[in-house]
């Protein structure tokens, strides 16, 4: 597969890589939304200051170089960053899976399906040739989103580690869009 586009619009929602001088921006990002995420992430669940969001801003140019994945802040139609995805090369060859994760104050609204939606774009345009959304059972507004974008529950599997989080069950929803 090729490098991913630094730059990438669907519908109003633009995602853009991140840049080693985001770190105050991720930060602020993370932190605003630490209730929201600390249920589902477990980098969230122990707080996030400023030395996590130097460190996520290094693994996510390593990852970019090394073609790992690719992450992106999410910025909202009003230009605020909003949240953050990811294209993830962890699910085997002809594969890549996709994360997010939205600030508190713009769910509801599509942008992290806006955002999904522009991930799977670029997957293909790849060459992937096939995408899967994983999250825990309990997390059903997650699992919204593959729905919306026609992706087909495959499989329920006990994840490799137990539940960490509040909000858990301990049962991954795979979800599978293929080309």
């Amino acid at each position: 597969m090729g490098t991913a586009a630094e730059l990438l619009e669907h519908d109003g929602v633009r995602l853009r890589r991140w840049r080693d001088d985001d770190l105050d921006t991720v930060l602020r990002a993370v932190t605003e939304s630490l209730d929201h995420l600390a249920p589902w992430m477990a980098w969230a669940a122990d707080g996030y200051g400023r030395e996590d969001a130097a460190l996520f801003l290094e693994k996510s140019a390593a990852d970019w170089r090394t073609g790992t994945a690719y992450n992106y802040a999410i910025v909202a139609p009003d230009g605020a960053v909003v949240g953050a995805c990811s294209l993830m090369s962890r699910i085997g060859p002809g594969g890549l899976e996709i994360g997010y994760w939205l600030h508190p104050r713009y769910t509801g609204r599509g942008i992290a399906t806006r955002a999904a939606a522009a991930l799977v774009a670029e997957a293909f345009r790849l060459g992937a040739v096939r995408v899967e959304i994983v999250h825990d059972a309990a997390n059903e507004r997650s699992g919204a989103i593959p729905r919306r974008l026609g992706f087909v529950e495959v499989a329920r599997r006990r994840p490799p580690q137990e539940p960490v989080t509040a909000g858990e069950v301990g049962e991954d929803v795979i979800w599978r869009l293929e080309r």
